[in-house]
C-alpha cells in the first residue's frame, strides 16, 4: 500500500458557513477525513500534518518556505505529499513550491475544492480522492489536481472563480487525465536527485498590469520605495506604451538601479516576442526581461526565488540569465526567444 503525507494549510475544502452571516471561514480542523472518505483508505496509506489553517487569501511567502522545508525534510518517506490549499493562491503556491523544490523524484499535489468538504453537493470528494490516487503515480512534478487533471504547478493558473473546473494551463497540456483509466503524458519531467533546501526568497517585487493611462510615475514611485523587482503584464507578445506616458525610461531606471523588469503577456494564450513592435523593441533596448509564454503566478514566484539567490552585485545578471532557461518546464524557450 502507498503511502501518502497529507498537509493541511486551509481553503475552501475544509470551511464552514457562518451560521449568522454564511460567510465562508477557516473550520477547526476537528473531523478525520478518513472518516469522511473511507475510500482514501483504499488508496494509501495516509498521514496527515496540519500546517496552517488560512484562507489562501492570507497566504504569504514565508507560508511557501515553511510548507518546502517541510516537504523536504519528510518526502523520502512517503511515495507522494498531497497538499490541501485554497483555490486564490494556489497556482501561487504551486509555482513557488516547483522553484523551492527543483530536485523531486516523487509527486507533490495540491488540491482544494470551490465548495466544502462537508456540503452535499461538493467537488472535494472528487478533488481529494483523485489528489491522492496522483500522489502515487510516477510524476514527480508539483501539480494541481483539479477537475480530474493534473496540471504543471508553475504552469497553471485560476480562470474560474464559479465553475467546479477553476484551473487550466493554457499553454501546457495536463500531466495526468483521470478518466476511466488513468493517461500520464509523454512530457512528465523526469525524476531530479534532491539536493539541499535553500530557503532563500525575496517578496519585495511588485506586479503592475499595463493600461492605457498608467502613470509611469507610479512604477517610478515604487523604485524609489524599494522594490527589488517587477512584473509587467503587457499588451499581447508584450508590448508597452512608448510615446504618451512611455513606460520606456522608467523601464530603464530599474535597469540602472538593478532592479530586474519582466514582460509577462496579458492574455493566456500566446507568449512575449519583445522584437515583434516598436514598444516592446524599446523595453528590450531599456533592460526589459522577456517572461516569454509564463504565467504571471510563475514569473512572479520564480522572480522573488532569483532574487533571493542572486549574487550580491550581480543581481540584473542573474536573474536574466534564469529567465533565458526553462528551470521545470515552467515556460517554452523557443517561445520565448526566437
Amino acid at each position: 500500500m502507498p503511502k501518502i503525507l497529507m498537509i493541511h494549510t486551509g481553503g475552501t475544502l475544509m470551511m464552514r458557513a457562518d451560521a449568522v452571516s454564511r460567510v465562508l471561514e477557516p473550520d477547526v480542523y476537528t473531523r478525520d477525513l478518513l472518516a469522511e472518505l473511507p475510500v482514501l483508505r483504499n488508496v494509501a496509506t495516509i498521514d496527515t500534518r496540519i500546517l496552517f489553517n488560512l484562507d489562501s487569501g492570507d497566504v504569504q511567502p514565508h507560508h511557501w518556505v515553511e510548507l518546502a522545508a517541510v516537504i523536504h525534510q519528510e518526502i523520502e518517506s512517503y511515495d507522494g505529499v498531497v497538499v490541501v490549499h485554497g483555490t486564490d493562491a494556489m497556482a501561487y503556491t504551486a509555482s513557488a513550491l516547483a522553484f523551492l523544490l527543483p530536485g523531486l523524484d516523487r509527486p507533490v499535489v495540491l488540491t482544494g475544492a470551490q465548495r466544502p468538504l462537508f456540503e452535499v453537493r461538493t467537488d472535494a470528494r472528487t478533488n481529494l480522492v483523485d489528489a491522492c490516487h496522483i500522489a502515487t503515480l510516477p510524476v514527480p512534478e508539483v501539480g494541481i489536481a483539479f477537475a480530474s487533471k493534473l496540471l504543471r504547478g508553475c504552469r497553471a493558473t485560476k480562470l474560474d472563480a464559479w465553475g467546479l473546473d477553476a484551473f487550466n494551463s493554457p499553454l501546457c497540456q495536463p500531466l495526468v487525465e483521470l478518466g476511466l483509466g488513468v493517461m500520464i503524458a509523454a512530457h512528465v519531467l523526469p525524476p531530479r536527485a534532491a539536493g539541499a533546501f535553500d530557503p532563500r526568497i525575496d517578496p519585495h517585487v511588485l506586479c503592475v498590469r499595463v493600461f492605457p493611462g498608467l502613470n509611469p510615475a507610479l512604477i517610478e514611485h515604487a523604485l524609489d520605495s524599494g522594490v527589488h523587482g517587477i512584473v509587467l503584464e503587457a499588451y499581447g507578445i508584450g508590448n508597452v506604451p512608448a510615446q504618451q506616458s512611455s513606460l520606456v525610461p522608467v523601464i530603464a531606471k530599474a535597469t540602472a538601479m538593478q532592479v530586474p523588469v519582466v514582460i509577462v503577456s496579458q492574455c493566456p494564450r500566446g507568449g512575449v516576442d519583445l522584437h515583434k513592435y516598436a514598444g516592446s523593441s524599446a523595453a528590450a533596448d531599456a533592460g526589459a526581461i522577456s517572461g516569454g509564454d509564463m504565467t504571471t503566478e510563475a514569473a512572479l514566484t520564480k522572480l522573488m526565488v532569483l532574487l533571493g539567490r542572486a549574487p550580491q552585485g550581480r543581481t540584473l545578471e542573474y536573474v536574466a540569465q534564469g529567465f533565458r532557461r526553462a528551470l521545470l518546464g515552467e515556460m517554452t524557450v523557443n517561445l520565448a526567444y526566437e
